[in-house]
Parts: structure tokens; C-alpha cells; sequence
């Protein structure tokens, strides 16, 4: 059996060896990109058995196209680094994964729009994380300059957007912190550990907003949370919130988890500091955070009259939760129309 190394390591040896030689001597640019988690270099020897291989997207002049595609198609080996170079799963029947296009064609297929021309801001409310991840985060072998500025371009929201998203995020927080009693108290365990864990979520996503990284879709969003490193103890209050037996446990560690959310937003500096602390709410008994205390302080700092008469509705990944939206950019560019 092939000893396994992460496909981000196997794709720079197959563009040496194989693609580059293949492409000639024309101007061009050649990355892992777009879907998988071995683009987000979270690939293990489980991900061999699924969609897993050498693969490449190679992006080159409208004139090249068909050349370097036809050079690929004909001079691809069967094997690479002891992989099959031509692979299939599910319905889909062995293939190899070696996309050659222009950088306008591939944009538009992963983003529904090209960014090299601009980036507006329903572009950017409308496109999926994990959409965005597939443009950024892969491994560049080469570039010849066409890549490197919409990857540059792409990195992060421009900062009025991402002080109105951290606004919405803080929002779908206080829309439901305090439904964690009000469940219990009514004899519904069930529902409040579900509540529970929706804010759970909620909250791990604010901490990626916070630390301006990219969120991906719900397989990995764990592993990206861990990633970004908790000295504070946010990942243990988390967990606890999941794991507890009772209310009381579920509550603390809740509260706990809020607070120190809460302070990660004072360290941002965006606006006057807020008390962490948390509260009553109003006159029930329940421990919250009132979130809309941050909703409102980042909302504030929201300029842009644009991103001021949306409300708090937020981006497509703080408002949609289906796959076959989120992963089709025919179907998400639609909801270009909300945001008009």
C-alpha cells in the first residue's frame, strides 16, 4: 500500500513532473483549488477512498485552452506517485482531474462571477465560504501573475462588510440565548440541548468572523475552529455546552463561553468596549449574554448605506443551510436578488 502524503504534497510533484512539461513554455498558472477537503490540506488516508488523486486546475490564455488541454489529455499516465491519475466515486466514472481553462472561466464556475473584474459588495454577501476557501486556500505550484491578485483580492471581507457580518452574527445569537431555559422549563431536554448546540455553532462561527478566517462547511468547521488555538478556554466551555447531562452544567458553560467571546470582541478594538458579563434576561431565569448589546455596538460602525438598509438578515452562510445552495453557484447567485 502507498505510504500516504496529503494531496497538496502529491499535486506539487505531479505538476514538476507531469503538467508543467505538458503546459510547454506558455505563461500560465496551476494550483490544487477548488472542492475537497485536500484543497483545505484537511485530507487523511480516509479521504483516498472518496474523490481522492492527483488533480490539478491549470489556468492559461483563451488561445492555449484547447492546446494545453488536448497536451494534458494525451500525455496524462495512468498512475502517479502510485495513485490512479484517472478516478471516479459515487455516480461519477473514473476521470482524470486536470482542468484547464482561463482564470475568468474558472472563477465564474467556482464564485458564479468573475472577481478579476471587481468584487461587489452582493458578490461577496452572496458567495459561500467555502466557495471563497476554494480560491484561496489551495497550494499554488505556479504563477505566472494571473492567480496571486484575485487571491490577494479574495482574502478577506473588506472591513465595513466584515463589521456588518460580525453585527449579524452577534444578532442570530441573541435571537435565540435565552431559548436554552425556556425549553427546560417547560420539560423539553431535548429541545434545549438542540438550541444549545445551535448557538454552539453559532458561536464557533463568530470566533472564525472574529479572527477573520474563512468558515468551511460543516465537516471541517470544527477543524478550523481548533486550528485557530483557544489559551482561553473557548473550545472547553463549547464542548462542556454539548456535553452536559443537565441544564444548570448546559447554562454555565454557555455563559462561560459568551463571556469570553465577549472579551475576544473588546480585544478587536472596532468599538467602545462592552461589559463581557453575563445577565438575566429581563425578569426570567436565565443567564445570558443579551447579544444584541454587540449587534448593535458593531451595527454602529456600519457606514455603508448599502449594508445599513440590509438590517441584520446577514450573508448567505448566516442565512442558508442546504448543500446543494451553497455548493452550486447557479443557485446562489440567485439570491443576488435579496440583496436588490
Amino acid at each position: 500500500m502507498t505510504e500516504f502524503r496529503q494531496a497538496a504534497d502529491v499535486a506539487e510533484g505531479f505538476h514538476a513532473e507531469v503538467i508543467a512539461p505538458l503546459v510547454g513554455e506558455v505563461d500560465y498558472a496551476a494550483g490544487l483549488l477548488g472542492w475537497g477537503s485536500d484543497v483545505l490540506g484537511y485530507d487523511t488516508v480516509r479521504s483516498t477512498d472518496h474523490g481522492w488523486g492527483p488533480r490539478l486546475v491549470v489556468l492559461v490564455d483563451a488561445d492555449e485552452v484547447e492546446r494545453v488541454r488536448k497536451a494534458v489529455d494525451d500525455g496524462l499516465p495512468d498512475e502517479y506517485a502510485g495513485y490512479p491519475v484517472r478516478f471516479g466515486w459515487d455516480s461519477y466514472e473514473p476521470r482524470h482531474h486536470v482542468t484547464v481553462t482561463t482564470v475568468e472561466d474558472w472563477l465564474r464556475g467556482q464564485l458564479g462571477f468573475d472577481a478579476s473584474q471587481g468584487i461587489g459588495i452582493d458578490d461577496w454577501l452572496v458567495t459561500p465560504q467555502q466557495q471563497l476557501l476554494g480560491v484561496v486556500a489551495g497550494r499554488v505550484y505556479a504563477d505566472d501573475g494571473r492567480l496571486a491578485p484575485v487571491r490577494d483580492a479574495l482574502a478577506w471581507y473588506p472591513d465595513q462588510i466584515w463589521r456588518w457580518m460580525l453585527a449579524c452574527q452577534w444578532s442570530r445569537i441573541a435571537q435565540e440565548e435565552a431559548f436554552v431555559q425556556r425549553t427546560h422549563e417547560v420539560g423539553d431536554e431535548l429541545g434545549s440541548r438542540v438550541v444549545a448546540a445551535r448557538l454552539v455553532r453559532d458561536l464557533m462561527r463568530l470566533a472564525l468572523l472574529q479572527a477573520r478566517t474563512y468558515a468551511p462547511y460543516s465537516k471541517w468547521l470544527g477543524t478550523a475552529f481548533a486550528r485557530l488555538g483557544h489559551p482561553d478556554g473557548l473550545d472547553v466551555a463549547l464542548a462542556g455546552a454539548v456535553a452536559a447531562e443537565s441544564y444548570a452544567d448546559r447554562e454555565q458553560a454557555l455563559v462561560t463561553a459568551y463571556e469570553l467571546v465577549a472579551r475576544r470582541h473588546n480585544a478587536l478594538g472596532i468599538t467602545d468596549e462592552l461589559d463581557p458579563a453575563p445577565r438575566p434576561y429581563f425578569s426570567r431565569p436565565a443567564q445570558v449574554l443579551l447579544a444584541e448589546r454587540f449587534a448593535d455596538a458593531c451595527l454602529a460602525t456600519v457606514s455603508d448605506p448599502q449594508l445599513k438598509s440590509y438590517g441584520l438578515i446577514g450573508s448567505i452562510d448566516q442565512s442558508v443551510d442546504n448543500t446543494d445552495v451553497l455548493s452550486n453557484p447557479a443557485a446562489f447567485r440567485k439570491l443576488v436578488s435579496v440583496y436588490r
